[in-house]
């Protein structure tokens, strides 16, 4: 199926975090109530505004899916998880190695289906971060696209 990737503006930020908590409930099961917690409000008043965003929207325009993307790093992807599996986070990846220039992505190491996700996509581990950016226990890795 074609998804077709768009701009989003700020009014819809609550949404994108709505999908942003459904998607990480259904697969980052290593991160704890209070984590999630405390990333909430920082998605929606601080990381959103700091990447170029893109989505997909069902026939009802509603988002199931969104991508984050700063210079030529993926910064977020998220897909609704009653949207899993249907292309989505592949047609949001496309796009932003084919029209966004993406070349990096980090990866929670804890989340097995990302990275086989990405490294099915031609990423490659570069290097390995034992902390996230703020400082929590949750490894990440560091990818770079392999042409």
């Amino acid at each position: 199926m074609k998804y077709l990737v768009e701009k989003v503006g700020e009014a819809e930020f609550p949404e994108l975090v709505a999908v942003w908590e459904a998607s990480v409930r259904a697969t980052h099961h290593f991160i704890s109530e209070e984590d999630i917690a405390y990333y909430k409000p920082l998605i929606l008043n601080e990381y959103l505004n700091a990447v170029n965003l893109r989505v997909v929207r069902n026939d009802q325009q509603a988002i199931i899916g969104f991508m984050g993307v700063a210079e030529q790093q993926l910064e977020m992807l998220f897909i609704h998880p009653d949207y899993r599996g249907t292309g989505i986070g592949k047609a949001l990846l496309n796009y932003a190695i084919d029209t966004m220039q993406v070349t990096q992505v980090d990866v929670n190491e804890q989340n097995k289906q990302a990275v086989g996700f990405y490294t099915k996509a031609n990423f490659k581990l570069t290097s390995r971060s034992p902390l996230d950016s703020a400082g929590k226990p949750y490894p990440i890795l560091h990818l770079k696209l392999e042409k």
